[in-house]
């Protein structure tokens, strides 16, 4: 039985500690969180700490950090150093230092770091990577994810926004899909961005786009903007090209843009190719829910046969490595080479 502390309890927190709930071969010995804050009633009964070092105490095998971003690296290297395995929510870390101290650290300790990719146990995007590939590349990437929040929405990214941009906080999830498509390395980023509101930091804008140029010759284009000013019109385009055809996201622009469950669903797949279009159905694609639920069997499996996260981690290291040169590149006004910064 793994014995398991949730560190964090916002959306993903919780969802985690769901689903180490319902896992029979988890057991949860604490739930960390700042402030006392209501839990659905399955998590009730668990101990509560106020304090990352009181939810330590009680000697975990695994940790799930789900807190703010900033505190993603210190929190664990310090769970590895204790002893425990760690699952952390991306972005890995804030800057590329600290997300290389964290990988660094899992491959001195030989514990077990896997990063909050949810996409990577999506089976929709698993085949839409899948078909991608089978078309060769070079590829051309067309993705974007904009969010017209209000209300408790809005203040969650204003949250957010104190220490990530949207760029770097969603667009982790698909430059990583852009990498695991292509597996060449990126050469360089060049990114734009704007402020569009008074009510974040002035060195803060909630909307970026940015484009990252691939060793192979593949492009990639990535754009992500929060706010009740954001537009509901193309917030979800997901297009990958290549000369030998696409495969496009279907019915991705169902439901509000807000909408977490909507973020991950495919609906269907067109595949173009010279030869004609066929589509290919993703019925009962699974909700957020049941994602989380994956994400963490898939890190207790990795615990329990010891499986080579080598290349998960590296992943992880250069896709954050690609959203933070292009935060970069919006705040200098210049392109960013990622020769220098990657390995």
């Amino acid at each position: 039985m793994m014995r398991v502390l949730i560190v964090g309890l916002g959306n993903m927190g919780r969802s985690h500690a769901l689903a180490h709930h319902a896992n029979p071969g988890a057991e949860i010995v604490g739930l960390v969180n700042r402030s006392d804050i209501a839990l659905p009633e399955a998590l009730e009964g668990y101990p509560r700490f106020a304090t990352f070092d009181a939810g330590m105490a009680t000697r975990p095998d695994l940790v799930v950090i789900a807190t703010y971003s900033d505190s993603h690296a210190d929190l664990a290297c310090a769970a590895m150093e204790a002893g425990a395995h760690v699952f952390v929510e991306k972005p890995l870390a804030t800057t590329v230092a600290d997300a290389r101290r964290v990988v660094d650290t899992a491959m001195r300790t030989g514990r077990k770091l896997m990063v909050g990719y949810i996409l990577r146990q999506h089976p929709s995007w698993v085949r839409l990577i899948e078909e991608a590939r089978s078309l060769g590349g070079p590829y051309v990437f067309r993705l974007n994810l904009n969010q017209q929040s209000s209300g408790a929405e809005w203040e969650t990214h204003k949250a957010l926004m104190q220490t990530t941009s949207p760029i770097v906080d969603c667009g982790v999830h698909y430059v990583d899909v852009m990498c695991q498509i292509t597996d060449a390395a990126p050469l360089r980023v060049h990114g734009m961005g704007l402020r569009l509101t008074d009510e974040i930091a002035p060195d803060m804008y909630n909307y970026g786009q940015f484009q990252v140029f691939f060793a192979d010759g593949s492009v990639g284009w990535y754009e992500a903007g929060w706010g009740p000013m954001m537009s509901e019109t193309a917030f979800f385009v997901k297009d990958i090209v290549s000369p030998n055809g696409s495969v496009s996201i279907t019915e991705g622009n169902k439901g509000a843009s807000a909408d977490i469950d909507g973020h991950t669903k495919v609906g269907g797949l067109l595949i173009h190719t010279p030869d004609g279009d066929h589509t290919v159905a993703m019925p009962d694609e699974p909700g957020h829910q049941a994602l989380c639920d994956a994400e963490q069997a898939a890190m207790l499996r990795a615990i329990a046969e010891d499986t080579d996260l080598t290349r998960h981690m590296n992943d992880a290291l250069r896709s954050l490595a690609i959203c933070l040169a292009a935060d970069e590149s919006i705040r200098s006004g210049r392109s960013v080479s990622l020769e220098e910064i990657l390995p």
